[in-house]
């Protein structure tokens, strides 16, 4: 029997990493939607905002999470509707608008983080501690090998 080429299995394993992704991020967009009549994006940007201790600048923020400006500010629009988030001036530059969660917004946050939690905790229940930990340090391997390789 002829051995498959290391290529082809680092293909593989490439491909079963993205189809885990997708499926995952789509049950917990799933869950999201359904448990909490929220969106991923909101989430995240939610997220984003609860861990600062500050109001933070829109452009930190699309940054943080990685979408443009435009896509930051639709969700941040939304929050601000609901009365989860809002916009203030920055003392030392009036042209800069910063953005941090409310009271009401953190609150709501910190119900669905703990939910979220749990719905994680639900997908993987079938890993154990050694698996997470061989999870983890397979994934730093490969995290190591694409940081060396790309600068």
């Amino acid at each position: 029997m002829d051995e498959v080429p290391l290529s082809q299995r680092r293909l593989r394993a490439w491909l079963r990493l993205l189809r885990l992704t997708r499926s995952t991020e789509n049950q917990l967009r799933e869950f999201l939607r359904v448990a909490y009549d929220t969106t991923l994006p909101r989430f995240d940007v939610a997220a984003a905002l609860f861990r600062q201790a500050q109001p933070m600048k829109m452009s930190d923020l699309s940054q943080m999470l990685l979408v443009s400006n435009g896509n930051a500010t639709n969700v941040v629009d939304r929050l601000q509707r609901e009365g989860k988030a809002r916009r203030v001036a920055s003392e030392t530059d009036k042209r800069v608008v910063l953005v941090e969660l409310t009271p009401d917004g953190r609150r709501w946050f910190q119900e669905i983080a703990e939910a979220h939690e749990r719905e994680i905790n639900r997908i993987f229940s079938g890993l154990g501690q050694t698996e997470l930990s061989q999870l983890r340090d397979l994934i730093r391997a490969a995290e190591r090998e694409s940081n060396d390789e790309n600068g």
